[in-house]
C-alpha cells in the first residue's frame, strides 16, 4: 500500500505548501484522506486520473481540508465523467456544507445533481466506506463543530490519521501500533490551543509502536527547524510504502 502525499501544508501555505490531501493507493482502491484546495492539481501532478477515486474521508469541515471537493466535482461534470459516484465520508453537517461550498464557488445550478454520494462518519462507531474500514474519533480542534481522528483499515494495514487537534491522549491510544501514524504537528514549542506541537509530541511517539510516523501540517516554525526534529516529516509530491 503506497502513501503519496498531495498536500501536506497548513491553511496558510507555510513553505509554499499544497493545503491537506493525502492519496492512499491500494491494489483495488484508491481514496483521498481530506481534501483541500489544491487537491485535484496535485492528484493530476502526480498523474493519476481523477476519476480512478473511490472515496474521501474527511477529518473536520475546515476549508483547508475539503475545499478542493468543487473543483473535483467540475473536473468529473466537464473533464472526465465518473462512471459512478464518488462517495464523501466525513463528520456531521458534511454534505450540506460541500453543497453550499459548491453553490457559492459556481452556482446553484449543479450543486443537485452532484456526481457524489455522501455517508456520515459518527465518532466511536466503525463504518465501511467502499469496502475500507474506517473508525472515527473526536479530537480537540473545534468546540462547537465536529474534528475527527480517522482509523482506517484496508488490506491488513492501518493507518492512524490525526486530522487537525490540540493534544488528546485518545488519539495517541488509538495510533498504538498503527502501521502508519499520520501526526499534525503545526508548531515547535508555542502553546497553540487547537494545534500540536513538537516539543509535546517528542517524548510521546516513541512509545507507541507505530512503524512508521511522519508529521505533517507543519508552520513556518517547524518548517524552519527541521533539521532539529527526530522524526520523519511530511513533504508534498513524496510517497511512502507501508
Amino acid at each position: 500500500m503506497r502513501l503519496h502525499i498531495l498536500g501536506c501544508g497548513d491553511a496558510f501555505g507555510s513553505g509554499g505548501r499544497n493545503q491537506s490531501g493525502y492519496l492512499i493507493e491500494a491494489s483495488d482502491r484508491l481514496f483521498l484522506l481530506d481534501c483541500g484546495p489544491t487537491s485535484l492539481l496535485a492528484l493530476k501532478r502526480a498523474g493519476f486520473d481523477p476519476s480512478r477515486l473511490d472515496a474521501v474521508l474527511l477529518t473536520h469541515l475546515h476549508g483547508d481540508h475539503y475545499g478542493g471537493l468543487p473543483f473535483l466535482f467540475i473536473e468529473y461534470i466537464h473533464q472526465t465523467p465518473r462512471p459512478n459516484p464518488l462517495l464523501i465520508a466525513g463528520p456531521t453537517g458534511t454534505e450540506e456544507k460541500v453543497r453550499a461550498l459548491f453553490r457559492l464557488m459556481y452556482g446553484s445550478g449543479r450543486s443537485a445533481d452532484l456526481p457524489a454520494e455522501f455517508q456520515i462518519l459518527e465518532p466511536d462507531l466503525a463504518a465501511t466506506v467502499c469496502g475500507i474500514e474506517v473508525f472515527s474519533f473526536r479530537v480537540p480542534h473545534q468546540e462547537e463543530e465536529t474534528s475527527l481522528a480517522l482509523k482506517v483499515a484496508y488490506q491488513g494495514k492501518t493507518i492512524v490519521f490525526s486530522g487537525d487537534t490540540a493534544w488528546s491522549e485518545r488519539l495517541f491510544e488509538e495510533a498504538r501500533g498503527a502501521d502508519l501514524f499520520l501526526c499534525e504537528c503545526s508548531y515547535y514549542d508555542q502553546g497553540a490551543g487547537k494545534h500540536l506541537s513538537y516539543l509535546k509530541l517528542r517524548d510521546k511517539l516513541p512509545q507507541l509502536g507505530s512503524k512508521q510516523v511522519i508529521l505533517t501540517h507543519m508552520g513556518e516554525e517547524m518548517l524552519a527547524r527541521r533539521g532539529e526534529l527526530e522524526f520523519d516529516t511530511a513533504e508534498d509530491g513524496r510517497m511512502i510504502e507501508f
